[in-house]
């Protein structure tokens, strides 16, 4: 062997991802250019930094293309019918208090339209879910109809000459409501919303993160905005950090401005932490928290 020649070996190469994943559910049903998966990406980055017990980690996710994620990952997971992500999840809350973090996973048009009673009552009794909604502004799966958080101006297949119903300002939503930590990021920034999954991942009682995210096939292409990469563009030249906004001044527009950042973080105790402390109050000794050893760390 000369002294320029090197030994063959064979290199190994992992994806980091791939734990987290259900392979033989793959290829996933996304198209090119969804932000989806880039979502899924930034949250198996949170699980990793967590260090929580994968064992101990539930996700729940609904109907629609976000929908998908929970038969993807390689956890505890269950794909519910439509709109009923939350109460599912709620139910597993309460009927196993010992989980580490119960996950909702899902759409904006599931969370927000079918679902969105749901999502103000959760968020008003403080539950411990941390619900992680990926906006794309449409109903992807069904079609492209117009959703609660479509722009003013943007065609939809339901609205051929421009949505004129005004959208919900989720963040303001969820923090209305009582949300405890209330975030939006896009899939361009990938860091910050890696860093807000995993904050809110280690926090106590219901927690709100807006993903926005394009759909290049059905709301993209109908709009005349280009392809994901277009998409990303634009995230990256109308997006402004503002954390600690106020929720009322973050509502989005047609190709506007996006304010981004951690709006809300404050501390209020949980559901199941509030009727243990009622109880208390009124029975004493008589009454047992309910709860297992891990339900009041």
């Amino acid at each position: 062997m000369s002294a320029t020649e090197l030994p063959a070996c064979e290199i190994e190469i992992t994806n980091p991802v791939a734990p987290y994943l259900r392979q033989e559910r793959l290829p996933h049903i996304w198209c090119p250019g969804c932000g989806i998966g880039t979502t899924v990406n930034c949250f198996t980055r949170a699980l990793t930094d967590s260090g929580l017990d994968l064992d101990r980690v539930a996700i729940v996710s609904g109907i629609g293309c976000t929908g998908r994620v929970a038969g993807y990952m390689n956890l505890d997971s269950f794909h519910t019918t439509h709109g009923r992500a939350i109460p599912f999840a709620t139910g597993l809350r309460l009927g196993n208090p010992d989980l580490a973090k119960v996950v909702v996973y899902s759409g904006d048009g599931d969370l927000s339209a079918i679902g969105g009673n749901h999502l103000i009552h959760a968020a008003r009794r403080n539950m411990d879910l941390m619900v992680v909604c990926v906006n794309n502004f449409t109903y992807g799966m069904t079609g492209g109809q117009v959703a609660p958080t479509t722009p003013i101006g943007a065609t939809q297949t339901t609205m051929p000459y421009g949505n004129f119903e005004n959208p919900f300002n989720l963040p303001f939503l969820a923090d209305a409501c009582g949300a405890v930590y209330v975030a939006r990021w896009t899939v361009y920034h990938v860091k910050q919303l890696a860093k807000a999954m995993l904050e809110g991942l280690k926090k106590k009682g219901f927690v709100f993160i807006e993903a926005m995210a394009p759909c290049p096939t059905l709301y993209s292409r109908r709009n005349r905005l280009g392809d994901g990469v277009d998409q990303l563009k634009y995230y990256k030249e109308k997006s402004k950090v503002v954390n600690g906004a106020n929720t009322q001044d973050v509502g989005l527009t047609f190709q506007g401005d996006i304010v981004v950042g951690k709006f809300v973080d404050r501390e209020r105790p949980t559901w199941l932490e509030a009727m243990n402390a009622h109880y208390t109050q009124h029975f004493g000794d008589k009454y047992t928290p309910y709860g297992g050893p891990h339900a009041q760390e």
